[in-house]
């Protein structure tokens, strides 16, 4: 490999190739999923807080989720937003290398609390007299906190492998915001250490948590199974499909993102871009809508809040 005497001082984001004459037009509906997103996790957050009757583990976990989500998007979205209005394509090197450990670690946090979740749904089915005490709230916090100290510790060598790396070739990456892969594919130099580094951190994070959400899963099933009413097993199982739902919306589309990667250099540019806004606007936008429709207190805080704005307005007319 020849010597690189220089390295980019700034990466070149796309939006869709071959349609930047609408990408004015694109960024609004962007810009209401993102609204959408920021509204509805707000409210999840705040409702939560404010109704003791959802001071519980599961709640808790769902507080957190929605302040994962807000997080991640509010981390890229604004960037991609001015790239498809303003035309602000490039990121500097270290705001690029910021925005890549927020998605990482954000990501791996939030897959976390998806098994803290898997395991109280465990829990509250197969042993539903020990529940409260196996998973109070003091369990529920320190649950968060290792969350939020393992996606961090994981994904803090990132940035300092990505730095030792020299950029002296193309500059545009595949996507609107900046991920490992993306940018580590072009470096000049020897990229092994990251390849090697990247998927262990998948498979001893990602990799693991879904094992044991599968496993939680099995278990859940088979205890549902042996409960001798339909409508004790339809119960049961009613009770799983929000979090089922949530697991799906964020692991389908970080699978399909990490194929897209892996084998998808033939595939239209297009494809790359589109699966990387889905992977990233997805979770934070139905999170919400999945919990507020099944959770009806929730529901009910929500219509609640709506009829008494509604009612203020009728008054001022």
């Amino acid at each position: 490999m020849s010597s690189c005497n220089f390295t980019h001082a700034t990466f070149v984001l796309i939006g869709f190739p071959g349609l930047e004459e609408v990408h004015f037009w694109i960024g609004f509906p962007l810009l209401s999923m993102y609204a959408v997103a920021v509204f509805g996790n707000c409210i999840v957050v705040f409702i939560v807080r404010m109704e003791r009757s959802l001071h519980a583990p599961m709640y808790l976990f769902l507080c957190m989720l929605a302040a994962i989500d807000l997080a991640l998007s509010t981390s890229t979205m604004p960037k991609i937003l001015a790239l498809f209005w303003f035309d602000s394509r490039e990121i500097t090197f270290d705001a690029c290398i910021a925005q890549m450990f927020f998605i990482h670690a954000l990501s791996a946090i939030e897959s976390t609390i998806l098994l803290a979740m898997a395991f109280d749904r465990y829990i509250a089915i197969c042993h539903p007299l020990r529940h409260a005490a196996v998973l109070n709230n003091t369990v529920t916090a320190q649950i968060c906190v290792v969350a939020v100290v393992r996606g961090s510790l994981f994904f803090i060598p990132l940035p300092l492998l990505i730095k030792r790396l020299a950029f002296c070739n193309s500059n545009v990456l595949s996507h609107s915001y900046c991920v490992h892969q993306d940018v580590m594919n072009l470096a000049h130099t020897d990229i092994q250490p990251n390849v090697v580094y990247g998927l262990t951190v998948i498979l001893l994070i990602m990799g693991v948590d879904v094992l044991f959400i599968s496993l939680s899963y099995f278990l859940i099933i088979r205890a549902v199974l042996q409960l001798p009413s339909k409508s004790e097993r339809a119960k049961a199982f009613g009770n799983c499909v929000s979090h089922i739902s949530v697991v799906l919306a964020f692991y389908v589309p970080l699978i399909g993102l990490s194929v897209v990667h892996r084998y998808g250099n033939r595939l239209h540019p297009i494809v790359h871009v589109l699966m990387g806004d889905v992977y990233l606007l997805l979770p934070p936008v139905i999170n919400p809508i999945i919990y507020g429709a099944k959770t009806k207190q929730i529901r009910t805080r929500v219509l609640a809040m709506f009829k008494i704005s509604c009612n203020k307005d009728v008054q001022a007319v």
